[in-house]
C-alpha cells in the first residue's frame, strides 16, 4: 500500500494520548514510520526509537540520536524483527495481516501497543479502499483478545481530521499495567 507520508506531519491525537503509557527506558518500535512524526513524538518523550519503513531517507536527515532508522520492506519474506523486544509499538495508517500476529510477541511485559489505521467503509472517503488494507469491524478487539492483551481503549469511528476517514484504534497492554499514569483526554 502506498501512502504519501509527507501529507500528514502532526502526530496522531490517539498516539499522543496514549504515548505516556509506554514504560520508560525501553525501545519503541515505530512500524511503517513514514516521515517519522511518531518517532519524533516518542523521542521527544525520551524513548529510544526503532523507526522502520521501506524508505527512511527523511528520518536520516533528522539526525536525532534517539531515533535509529532501519530500512526494511515489511511485506517481503519472513518477519524481519522476530528477535526484537520493545516497550512500545506504534502503528498508524498501515495494515499487513500476514505479520500482524508478530507484534504482541515483540512486546515486553507491560509493553504498550498503540494502533490506528483505516477500517471498512473508508472507501466512501477515498483511499485506501481495498479491503486488504482496511480493518474489519472489531478486528483489532479480536486481535487483542487472541493475544491476551489488556485493552485500555478502542474506537471504530468516523474521523474528519486529518482527512475524512473510517478508522479503528486500539491501545492495549501486554500483561497488566501495574503503574498509574494520568492520561490527557484532549485531541
Amino acid at each position: 500500500m502506498s501512502v504519501n507520508h509527507d501529507a500528514i506531519l502532526s502526530p496522531s491525537s490517539w498516539v499522543k494520548r496514549f504515548a505516556p503509557l509506554v514504560p520508560d527506558g525501553g525501545v519503541v518500535l515505530d512500524l511503517a514510520c513514514g516521515s517519522g512524526r511518531h518517532s519524533l513524538l516518542m523521542a521527544g518523550l525520551g524513548h529510544s526509537v526503532l523507526a522502520v519503513d521501506q524508505d527512511v531517507s527523511h528520518l536520516m536527515s533528522l539526525k536525532n540520536p534517539l531515533i535509529h532508522a532501519q530500512e526494511l520492506n515489511l511485506e517481503l519474506g519472513s518477519w524481519p524483527l522476530r528477535e526484537t523486544k520493545v516497550a512500545g509499538i506504534v502503528v498508524t495508517n498501515y495494515l499487513y495481516r500476514p505479520h500482524l500476529d508478530e507484534l504482541p510477541q515483540m512486546l515486553e511485559e507491560e509493553g504498550v501497543l498503540i494502533y490506528e489505521t483505516f477500517a471498512l467503509g473508508n472507501g466512501d472517503f477515498g483511499k485506501p479502499s481495498n479491503p486488504n488494507f482496511l480493518l474489519n469491524s472489531g478486528e483489532l478487539l479480536a486481535f487483542a483478545e487472541r493475544h491476551d492483551l489488556k485493552v485500555v481503549a478502542y474506537e471504530d469511528i468516523y474521523v474528519d481530521q486529518p482527512k475524512p476517514a473510517m478508522v479503528q484504534r486500539l491501545c492495549a497492554v501486554k500483561g497488566r499495567l501495574k503503574r498509574h499514569i494520568p492520561l490527557q483526554f484532549q485531541a
